[in-house]
């Protein structure tokens, strides 16, 4: 039985990797999903959150996890690869808490500003993705990985 399974994340502007991993857990549109090898067939709406990847032991170098903070896309686990197409990644070393905390206030501006219709959607879709962010950036921080 397989121990690992081959985990891609992909953007519109690049390849972020490419590796075998252990384990696998991102946002789904309903709530958190986490992927093992050998997982059943599953295409899913992705979410906005964390995206956690466990890597495996490879020689005399440990495995270890990697975060990144994820929004929207589309996520497919078949035959052993996933493959995570997410329209925004920032790994969560790249995160800075105070600039997550910019972008949250001006998010928040404007959902208070009570648009009507798609710009009133818009923005409190913005201003849950600026506070997600912000989640990741303080999470990453907390766990002293800095």
């Amino acid at each position: 039985m397989a121990t690992t399974f081959r985990c891609r994340l992909i953007t519109p502007d690049a390849q972020v990797f490419d590796d075998p991993a252990t384990a696998a857990v991102l946002p789904v549109w309903d709530g958190q999903m986490g992927f093992l090898p050998m997982r059943s067939a599953f295409v899913g709406e992705m979410g906005v959150g964390e995206l956690r990847v466990d890597f495996p032991d490879r020689g005399n170098a440990k495995g270890g996890s990697r975060s990144f903070f994820v929004a929207d896309g589309f996520v497919q686990m078949l035959n052993n690869e996933l493959t995570i197409l997410a329209a925004h990644a920032v790994a969560a070393e790249n995160l800075t808490e105070s600039d997550a905390q910019a972008e949250l206030a001006d998010a928040t501006r404007k959902a208070d500003q009570n648009l009507k219709g798609p710009a009133g959607e818009k923005a409190i879709a913005l201003k849950r993705r600026a506070e997600a962010k912000l989640a990741v950036a303080r999470k990453f921080r907390a766990s002293g990985a800095i």
